[in-house]
């Protein structure tokens, strides 16, 4: 399943490494990416994700040119997160490895430009290609993502509880993650779509 972000998706960042892309105009072939967050960025980061610490953060792959003025990111997102257990408070050490993979296009919603014929991942997400491609916000929105929502110490279990005055669904874990009220939305918007083509094909 592809993601569609585009300017109006809100992420804050405290982590900036724009690149020009009138000057990524000229490179021909792919370009290697190596984002290190220093200190100072990495005790922001903490404070931003609601980490204790964080460490040995990394994005790392290459930014390759797709058709005429596409641009495609595939990169390894490397973290080690230290929280406190939801329960106990002792801290909990959580490894991230995980890929990403984004597609910034200058027309939006097309799998790619015309006459180019890679084929992307699955699961690309896609990005309205601006003046510049920020890295750092990729990388704290992917880091974000992969952040436990409750860590739990090795032995600790806990009950999933749910609250919700009358008439009012209740939130489970998985619904305060970063982002999920636009997968909600994006949802609602599909199935508004689907409505108005069957109407439109009925009899007059």
């Amino acid at each position: 399943m592809k993601t569609i972000m585009t300017p109006q998706t809100p992420a804050k960042t405290v982590l900036r490494h724009s690149l020009e892309v009138a000057s990524l105009a000229r490179y021909t072939g792919e370009r290697h990416i190596d984002l290190v967050p220093d200190a100072d960025e990495l005790a922001a980061l903490s404070g931003q994700l609601g980490a204790s610490i964080l460490r040995k953060v990394s994005l790392k792959g290459q930014l390759e040119p797709v058709g005429k003025r596409d641009w495609l990111l595939t990169a390894r997102l490397g973290a080690t997160i230290i929280q406190p257990c939801v329960a106990t408070l002792a801290p909990v050490t959580t490894r991230v490895e995980e890929d990403v993979v984004r597609l910034w296009q200058a027309e939006i919603g097309d799998k790619a430009e015309a006459g180019s014929e890679e084929e992307m991942p699955g699961d690309t997400s896609e990005e309205q290609l601006g003046n510049t491609i920020d890295l750092g916000q990729v990388l704290v929105e992917s880091l974000a993502l992969a952040v436990p929502l409750y860590p739990r110490a090795e032995g600790v279990e806990m009950e999933q509880a749910v609250f919700a005055a009358p008439g009012i669904a209740p939130m489970h874990d998985e619904d305060a993650r970063p982002f999920a009220g636009l997968a909600a939305l994006r949802g609602k918007l599909e199935k508004a779509g689907e409505k108005d083509d069957g109407e439109s094909g009925e009899d007059t």
